[in-house]
């Protein structure tokens, strides 16, 4: 399970298939895909894990479920290197 770090406020600006998001916690900015930033959005809805991400998210991807699972599991790791989300115990 993964949750947005309590308190960040994802203050972000999006174009095309990217974004700007600032990190008001740690003062740090950060070019992210559009992807990265509908899985922050959909997180802010409450913890998940990849699967129910990958639920949440099918209609906006054209991609079987395994491949989008995948694929957010790989952008919940980079996420959290970037102290955007963080892992959440059951």
């Amino acid at each position: 399970m993964w949750r947005v770090v309590p308190g960040q406020s994802l203050a972000f600006r999006e174009w095309d298939e990217e974004a700007v998001l600032y990190n008001d916690l740690s003062g740090g900015t950060h070019l992210l895909d559009g992807a990265a930033v509908d899985v922050l959005l959909a997180l802010r809805i409450g913890p998940a894990d990849a699967a129910t991400l990958a639920d949440r998210l099918a209609a906006r991807f054209e991609a079987d479920t395994d491949e989008l699972r995948a694929m957010i599991e790989h952008m919940l790791a980079g996420l959290a290197r970037l102290d955007l989300v963080e892992p959440f115990p059951c």
